[in-house]
């Protein structure tokens, strides 16, 4: 029987942060749990594709967007689960196992804890309420990764084709049938530290509540930065 998992990256110009994350995910291909990493790429000019060669991943072009890219990507997916990842996600050792029990549950999307690869109170803080959110509302971030059954994927319309707020939409279309794993995903820290903590922080709130209000998702992006 054919593995059950697919992983699905969207990159950009991210070829080291990708060749990271594929060191730990051949964890799950030895454990014969991943059937196929796809790399949806969105126009790079880095190596990516040299990357996709040498081990052998599945290479997927198209116009930039990450909507638009996780589209594409789970669309080319054969595995009966999907794991989506962003480039830049750290996966804690033994992630296999959490992932393994959480695909007994059909029923629901999965998606990690959330940690930084930053010291500090500032970190833990930010982190700790996208885990309260996560566990309260039902609301992880892409940025905690998203398992999720290509049934249950489908039955709730999929990504859609947004430059922005893709994971936020998929979220909530599940109608609160998300739960938490225990493992931690580590993710970068980089444009919190580049634009102070708290600062992008209420930022990102004040974007998710724009969207929510119906805000366009084109306009959030740009001022996002995405």
């Amino acid at each position: 029987m054919p593995a059950p998992l697919s992983i699905v990256i969207p990159t950009l110009e991210s070829a080291p942060e990708v060749a990271a994350l594929l060191s730990r995910l051949m964890d799950g291909v030895a454990e014969g749990v991943v059937r196929e990493v796809i790399l949806s790429d969105g126009g790079s000019t880095d190596d990516i594709s040299e990357l996709a060669e040498a081990v052998g991943a599945e290479l997927v072009l198209g116009p930039a967007g990450r909507g638009e890219q996780l589209r594409r990507g789970v669309a080319a997916a054969r595995g009966t689960w999907i794991l989506v990842l962003h480039a830049d996600s750290g996966l804690p050792e033994g992630w296999v196992a959490p992932v393994q029990a959480a695909m007994t549950d059909p029923a629901r999307a999965h998606a990690f804890k959330l940690a930084f690869r930053a010291r500090g109170l500032a970190p833990r803080l930010v982190a700790g309420w996208a885990n309260l959110r996560s566990r309260l509302f039902r609301l992880p971030y892409g940025d905690q990764g998203l398992l999720i059954s290509k049934e249950l994927y489908h039955a709730v319309g999929g990504f859609p084709d947004i430059p922005l707020m893709e994971d936020v939409a998929l979220v909530r279309a599940l109608r609160g049938r998300v739960a938490l794993m225990p493992a931690v995903l580590t993710t970068s820290a980089a444009r919190y530290e580049a634009e102070g903590w708290f600062r992008r922080g209420a930022r990102n709130l004040w974007l998710l509540g724009r969207y929510l209000a119906g805000a366009d998702p084109t306009k959030l992006a740009r001022s996002y930065g995405a």
